[in-house]
């Protein structure tokens, strides 16, 4: 395991050939929620050994219509996500949007994810650099693999090494996403840690409806074949109930069915390290 994570999983027990696990709800719908979701996921990662990180975005900036949930303010959202990590003894993340958005995040959050929209935005990649925090971008779905090494220079040229990648599709036609493995392999060529976005990878967007889709069914398709390609950790969005969910929605995992999930990728993991 890279040094920096390491660090971060300093209070937690865990085997330490196992993949780590970014998992949450996809926004802050209430502390019920999220003490729910990290009490819940926060037991099953003990119980396997699995290092796990809290996530919840404090806010959503990126949605398809302006009628769309963006959140419960900034402060109380990054207060909940900071709340929720405290008490369960977790690292936390959330994405951000604007350099601005990086000095307040990081008071409050300890992984600052970069939106795969915004992953060549150079002033948000070196404001993220500069907090200190461990920067994780996430590929757009617009780039390849390799063009990922240019973020990771962006970060470190900036005085930061602490940065990892996160694969979650490419764009195929208007309306769906496409998993290439081979970007696994080319992004961890920079020395950098690598998750697989299992949720976001089956989205698909631009729906007439002004609510993106998805196929949460594949899931677990994503994430086995990730393992198998070598990806370091898993980035998963889970919900009680994703059908009342606020974001996302359509292609995040109910939460009873996340150990179930997570016992056969622990087996995965294990006939390939």
């Amino acid at each position: 395991m890279n040094p920096f994570l390491k660090t971060l999983f300093a209070n937690q027990s865990y085997d330490e050939k196992n993949f780590f696990l970014i998992a949450g709800p996809c926004v802050v719908e209430s502390e019920e929620l999220v003490m729910e979701v990290a009490e819940k996921v926060s037991g099953i990662c003990r119980k396997l050994g699995i290092p796990y990180v809290f996530k919840a975005s404090y806010k959503k900036a990126n949605r398809t219509s302006a009628s769309s949930f963006t959140g419960l303010g900034d402060e109380l959202g990054l207060d909940l996500v900071q709340k929720t990590g405290k008490h369960f003894n977790l690292p936390t993340t959330t994405d951000i949007h604007s350099e601005a958005e990086a000095a307040l995040a990081a008071q409050y959050v300890d992984i600052l994810q970069i939106p795969a929209f915004l992953c060549r935005q150079t002033e948000l990649l070196l404001a993220a650099a500069e907090t200190g925090k461990i920067v994780n971008v996430k590929k757009g779905q617009f780039v390849s693999g390799p063009s990922m090494q240019f973020a990771v220079e962006k970060i470190r040229k900036a005085g930061n090494d602490k940065v990892m990648l996160t694969e979650r599709g490419t764009t195929f036609g208007y309306q769906d996403l496409v998993v290439d493995y081979r970007n696994i392999p080319w992004m961890q060529a920079t020395g950098a840690p690598v998750v697989m976005d299992c949720t976001h990878s089956l989205q698909q967007p631009n729906q007439t409806t002004g609510v993106t889709g998805g196929n949460p069914q594949l899931i677990g398709t994503i994430a086995k074949a990730a393992l198998a390609a070598g990806a370091d950790g898993l980035f998963i969005e889970t919900h009680p109930d994703p059908s009342c969910a606020k974001s996302d929605g359509a292609n995040m995992l109910r939460l009873d069915l996340l150990e179930d999930l997570l016992v056969q990728l622990v087996k995965v993991r294990q006939a390939v390290v």
